[in-house]
């Protein structure tokens, strides 16, 4: 018997919900009254799938992108644009408290956010006498360190690219920088990675 309770509670949930749902901002309560459907309402045909609810602002989309799945990459492939200046970096050995070796990176489709792959020649910068650095990691909150600590956090990260010492474990290698008109680097942003 209580299972029987069970399925009339929720038919009589369900129908309240329907009920709710046909009184829209564009048909009041009066108008379902009287018989009057709701459009999507009208045009589905029955055994069809339910039409799909207005989007919301920063929603995602309802249905899927068109192009067959082999088309396009999965993931997420390109970064969000960065102020002039600014681009994201690969460490590489070299990289001293005057000078930062790098290389640049391109986009490159990741399963929890963009990936980053390093490209091209190495390349030097140096760092302006005023430079700032920031650590990163998923289990602290993000620390300030003077250029020696940021130096030394990257040459041990160069050496060892996965350890997990301390808050502020290596970065795959993932860094964003500033660099202000003569190519000078002034601030250093490490990248956190789950």
């Amino acid at each position: 018997m209580p299972v029987s309770r069970r399925l009339l509670a929720a038919a009589l949930i369900a129908t309240a919900a329907l009920g709710l749902a046909a009184c829209g901002p564009d048909n009041p309560p009066d108008q379902s009254a009287k018989g009057t459907t709701a459009p999507t309402a009208a045009t589905s045909a029955p055994g069809s799938a339910p039409a799909a609810a207005p989007a919301t602002k920063g929603a995602a989309p309802t249905t899927a992108p068109t192009g067959s799945a082999s088309d396009e990459p999965e993931g997420f492939c390109t970064h969000a644009p960065l102020p002039a200046g600014q681009k994201w970096i690969y460490p590489v050995r070299g990289t001293s408290t005057t000078t930062l070796a790098y290389r640049d990176t391109k986009d490159a489709c990741g399963v929890n956010d963009v990936a980053f792959e390093p490209v091209g020649a190495d390349r030097t910068a140096a760092f302006a006498p005023t430079a700032k650095a920031h650590l990163s990691s998923v289990m602290a909150a993000p620390k300030d360190v003077d250029l020696a600590g940021v130096v030394k956090h990257i040459n041990e990260c160069l050496t060892s690219p996965h350890s997990e010492k301390g808050s502020y474990p290596c970065s795959a290698g993932d860094y964003k920088v500033a660099l202000d008109a003569s190519g000078k680097v002034t601030e250093l942003w490490e990248r956190a990675h789950s």
